[in-house]
């Protein structure tokens, strides 16, 4: 019963990458092994749910491939280049088309756009520990929100993977901006204790102006 119900998760992301989320019923995903359709009722009840469960195999699958990748990273440089490597690797395999599927079909099924949320959640999760780390220390942390930096930079990302479809070089373009910016914390960092004081001095008096106003 567990390789039915895999092999039809399989055809169901098959599926997805071939034909988009317009083209996904309980019989283009059968078709893809060969199956009865009926199968994916027994197995998930509905179209749906047997999408909802793709959804959730393919997120884990995803994390466990580059949690280690998470882990060495030292600094937001290494970060960046994680992130390019993990879009190209994924590009390559069809997995951003397929998240685009997903957040398509978001709009129409509610269960899948749940799920697909908590799916973006994980991966928040996961880059927010690598800049806790990262930031650990950090003369600029106490004015970082570094949950909300997680999303935009999760939100940030999945924007340039869908961008890049549409415009590959306008997406190279943000990646070296990114870059770029790396470049400038990493300067910034290595100017010494007294510039650090002065920088911590200037945005807090900064954030002090913003919130009088």
């Amino acid at each position: 019963m567990g390789d039915t119900r895999e092999r039809l998760m399989d055809a169901a992301i098959s599926a997805l990458k071939r034909q988009g989320i317009a083209g996904v019923s309980a019989r283009t995903i059968a078709a893809e092994i060969g199956a009865n359709q009926a199968l994916v009722f027994y197995h998930f009840k509905t179209v749906e749910g047997l999408l909802t469960a793709a959804a959730l195999r393919e997120t884990g699958l995803r994390l466990e491939r580059y949690r280690e990748q998470f882990a060495e990273v030292g600094s937001l440089r290494e970060l960046l280049t994680v992130g390019r490597e993990l879009h190209a690797r994924e590009q390559e395999e069809g997995n951003v088309a397929l998240l685009g599927q997903f957040l398509a079909g978001a709009t129409g099924y509610p269960q899948l756009a749940e799920v697909t949320a908590d799916g973006l959640r994980l991966w928040t999760v996961e880059i927010e520990a690598v800049l806790v780390r990262l930031f650990a220390g950090h003369p600029l942390a106490e004015f970082l929100d570094l949950k909300g930096l997680a999303q935009a930079v999760t939100a940030g990302f999945i924007g340039l993977e869908l961008y890049d479809g549409v415009d590959p070089a306008g997406a190279a373009g943000a990646f070296v901006a990114l870059d770029q910016l790396g470049v400038l914390v990493e300067v910034v960092d290595g100017l010494g204790p007294v510039v650090s004081r002065a920088v911590r001095a200037t945005v807090r008096r900064q954030v002090r102006n913003n919130s009088a106003e």
